[in-house]
C-alpha cells in the first residue's frame, strides 16, 4: 500500500467532518490518508452509517482502496485512483444526512471526467446538519460564485428516525474554480423562507414558526415565507420545520433554518431560524455561520485569491482550516474586522485536465 498521510480525527471540531474534508480532498488530489481516531469527541466515536456511506460513496467515484470501512470503525485507510463520471447511490438506510453525503461528494464530482449522478438516501431533514432544501437555496448560490453548479430533485422527504428520503443530483465537472470575493454584504433585497409541516403535524405549527421568524426580519424589506402541508406521498412522516434565504444586492444569500423536536416550541423555532439571519446582518457579514466552513474547500481548489466575510468564525471553520492547511498545504488567514472576519487564502487553481478549454 501506498505511504498514507494520517490524520488525527479527534483534534479540533472532533467529529465527521474531519472525515469528509479528508476524504474529499485525498480523492481531488490523490493523496493516500489514514484517518484515525475518528469521531473522538462524540458520544458515540466512530463512523455511523451515514460517514460510512459517504466515504465509500466518494470510494466508488475515484476507484479507491478502502481499508477499516465499517460501523464503528475509528481507523480508515483511503487511497484513491482516478475520479470518474457516472452514477453513483448511496442509501444510509437510516435518517443519516442526505445534505452530508452531498458535501463529501460534490467538490469530487466537480473533478470528476464526466458529468456526475447522485442518487442519495437517508433524511433531508436531518438534526445536526443542514435541510436539504438549505444545501439548494442558500449554498447553491454561494457556490455559483466559484462557477460550480448543480441540480436536484427532491422525490421523497426522509425524517428521523425512519428516513426514507430520496434526491437526485445532477453535476457537471468544471475546468476550474474561479476565487470569491465575498466581502461586501450590499443591502437587503428580500428573504424567501419556507414553513412546513408534514405526516399529522398540524398546519397552525407551520404559521407559529412563519410568525416566530416575521417577528424578528420586522426591519427588513420583502419577507415573503410560504406556510404549508407537505404533500402525503411526498413525505408521510411527522416533522416541522423552516428554512429561510436573505438575498442581497451583491448576490450574498444569509440563510437561517431549524427542525422541530420533541418539546420545541414553533414560535421559538421560526425565531431561532431568523436570528441566524439578522445576526450575519448585524455583523456585515456575506454568509452565515453554517455556510462559512463548507466555503474551504472551493476556496483552496479555486484559482487565484478567495476572501469571504463572515461573523464568528466557527470550530466547524476552524477544522476546515485546519484540514485544508495540512493535506493541501494551502494557507488560510482570518482578519479581525471588529464582530466581522475575513477568512482568505491563495487557492491552489486546480485543474481538470478531462475538460477542454
Amino acid at each position: 500500500m501506498s505511504q498514507c498521510m494520517e490524520i488525527d480525527g479527534s483534534v479540533l471540531e472532533g467529529g465527521g467532518q474531519i472525515l469528509r474534508n479528508s476524504i474529499s480532498l485525498s480523492a481531488i488530489l490523490g493523496i493516500p490518508v489514514r484517518v484515525m481516531n475518528i469521531r473522538a469527541k462524540r458520544s458515540k466515536p466512530g463512523l455511523a452509517a451515514q460517514h460510512l456511506k459517504g466515504i465509500q460513496l466518494v470510494a466508488e467515484m475515484c476507484r479507491a482502496k478502502l481499508k477499516g470501512a465499517s460501523i464503528g470503525s475509528t481507523d480508515v485507510e483511503f487511497i484513491p485512483g482516478k475520479l470518474r463520471g457516472g452514477h453513483y447511490v448511496a442509501d444510509t438506510q437510516t435518517a443519516g444526512s442526505i445534505s452530508l453525503l452531498l458535501q463529501v461528494a460534490l467538490p469530487c464530482a466537480l473533478m470528476a471526467d464526466g458529468p456526475v449522478t447522485l442518487d442519495l438516501k437517508g433524511g433531508t431533514n436531518a438534526d445536526m446538519a443542514p435541510q436539504i432544501d438549505y444545501m439548494c437555496v442558500v449554498l447553491r448560490p454561494l457556490l455559483l460564485k466559484f462557477k460550480v453548479d448543480f441540480s436536484w430533485k427532491i422525490h421523497r422527504r426522509g425524517y428521523f428516525p425512519r428516513g426514507g428520503g430520496h434526491v437526485t443530483f445532477d453535476i457537471k465537472p468544471v475546468r476550474q474554480l474561479h476565487g470569491v470575493d465575498m466581502t461586501d454584504q450590499g443591502v437587503v433585497k428580500c428573504v424567501q423562507g419556507w414553513s412546513f409541516v408534514a405526516g399529522r403535524l398540524p398546519i397552525k405549527m407551520a404559521y407559529q414558526m412563519s410568525d416566530g421568524a416575521r417577528s424578528e426580519l420586522t426591519n427588513l424589506p420583502n419577507v415573503n415565507i410560504q406556510t404549508f402541508m407537505e404533500d402525503p406521498n411526498m413525505a408521510p412522516d411527522n416533522c416541522n420545520g423552516i428554512v429561510l434565504a436573505c438575498e442581497t444586492s451583491t448576490g450574498c444569500v444569509l440563510g437561517g433554518d431549524a427542525l422541530g423536536r420533541r418539546g420545541a416550541e414553533p414560535y421559538a423555532l421560526g425565531r431561532c431560524a431568523a436570528a441566524d439571519v439578522t445576526a450575519a446582518l448585524r455583523c456585515g457579514a456575506c454568509l452565515d455561520k453554517h455556510a462559512q466552513d463548507q466555503m474551504i474547500i472551493y476556496m483552496l481548489l479555486s484559482e487565484g485569491s478567495s476572501a469571504v466575510k463572515c461573523g464568528e468564525v466557527t470550530l466547524h471553520t476552524r477544522t476546515a482550516i485546519y484540514i485544508a492547511e495540512l493535506i493541501a498545504k494551502v494557507k488560510f488567514t482570518i482578519k479581525d474586522e471588529g464582530d466581522a472576519n475575513i477568512i482568505e487564502c491563495v487557492g491552489l487553481g486546480l485543474i481538470n485536465k478531462n475538460i477542454p478549454l
